[in-house]
């Protein structure tokens, strides 16, 4: 992770140094301060890089930079959550041996789906088999988890390459509720599709065709029947329980608890904290949509910039939202075209960035309101 700018301030104090230098030059002026707060870039950078590259684009703007790159549950969870310290053998998603890293921290685990069960250990969609994909290996890691002596285990379920309703991971854990571990699971959804709309809203990406989409959802009907005969829990209504083709219900089914991965992940890095002490905001993500508003990393951070009138900027690889109040959106793809925006993503990215602060730095002082 990158170095992190710690110095803390009130926008009252900087602003009453700020102007205070302009009329009497031997004041020494605070520096403005941004926070660097991005998801990933999928395909592109990961979280971390984008922050990097915001950091760079503030340094040559005169900004000073704390990053903190954040996650919604999907990919790049572990790595927000301070990166992984141990590797497990586990079952692949076709069945193959793979390495799987996680974290250990004490009592405390963080572990990956994608790691073990994602799609990129297959190959993408093209190498597939969307009807034999398992879980078996996610419910493997948290077995070691459990067994290294980890009490509190956050689990992300992005980038699956499954949808098997987490039959598969319950059945790697012999179908012990998580209480009778004494051992507290936490699922962090990047979505709040339900159980059974798992197979025709996500089994598509994941190679499914429509024929085979039907099989999953009746396997998923069947699978939520036997939950309720089993656990005595029925899975189909929670949201998010669909997340990660229907993992997240089936660990719902032994006790876990579904919350949302953005709001989770702010928590643990204390996103709130960082912003009591910057000037403004950076986030952004490979591509914004009306869903990045609704449980995604853009939509928490400017709704928790917005009481401090904090200026937020959204630097993304491509939108399709329509200009918005709530953030300034710097499209890559809207300034630069496709090619050199996937070409040269981490230049660009700094470029967008020393550009807008720029442009906010020569406005006027800025009050705690931000006062337009």
């Amino acid at each position: 992770m990158g170095h992190r700018h710690t110095h803390v301030k009130t926008a009252y104090r900087h602003c009453a140094y700020r102007c205070a230098s302009a009329l009497h030059p031997r004041v020494t002026t605070l520096p403005d301060v941004v926070l660097a707060a991005p998801d990933k870039f999928r395909g592109s950078l990961s979280a971390v890089d984008v922050a990097r590259a915001v950091s760079v684009g503030a340094a040559s703007a005169g900004w000073q930079t704390i990053e903190l790159p954040l996650a919604d549950g999907g990919e790049g969870t572990l790595e927000a959550l301070g990166g992984a310290n141990r590797e497990s053998v586990v079952t692949g998603p076709l069945g193959r041996p793979t390495g799987a890293r996680w974290r250990l921290d004490g009592t405390h685990a963080v572990v990956e789906m994608a790691q073990a069960s994602g799609l990129a250990l297959v190959g993408g969609q093209q190498g597939n088999d969307p009807l034999a994909a398992t879980t078996f290996g996610t419910g493997q890691l948290l077995a070691a988890a459990i067994g290294a002596g980890a009490r509190d285990i956050v689990v992300a379920v992005g980038g699956s390459a499954t949808t098997d309703g987490g039959l598969g991971a319950i059945e790697a854990l012999d179908g012990i509720r998580f209480s009778d571990r004494a051992v507290r699971v936490r699922v962090a959804c990047d979505v709040r599709t339900r159980f059974l709309d798992a197979a025709p809203v996500f089994a598509p990406q994941k190679g499914a065709s429509a024929q085979q989409v039907e099989v999953l959802r009746d396997r998923l009907e069947r699978l939520a029947e036997r939950y309720r005969k089993w656990f005595g829990l029925d899975v189909t209504p929670i949201p998010g329980g669909g997340a990660a083709g229907g993992l997240a219900g089936g660990l719902a089914a032994l006790g876990a608890e579904l919350v949302p991965g953005s709001e989770l992940v702010a928590s643990a890095t204390g996103l709130t904290e960082a912003l009591a002490g910057v000037d403004a905001v950076i986030t952004g993500e490979g591509r914004l949509d009306a869903t990045s508003f609704e449980g995604k990393v853009v939509g928490h951070v400017s709704a928790l910039a917005a009481p401090a009138g904090l200026r937020v900027a959204a630097v993304v690889g491509s939108s399709t939202v329509p200009v918005t109040a709530r953030v300034d959106v710097l499209s890559l793809v809207a300034l630069y075209g496709e090619e050199r925006s996937f070409a040269d993503t981490a230049a660009l990215v700094a470029e967008v960035t020393a550009g807008w602060l720029k442009e906010l730095g020569s406005a006027p002082c800025r009050s705690t309101a931000r006062a337009r």
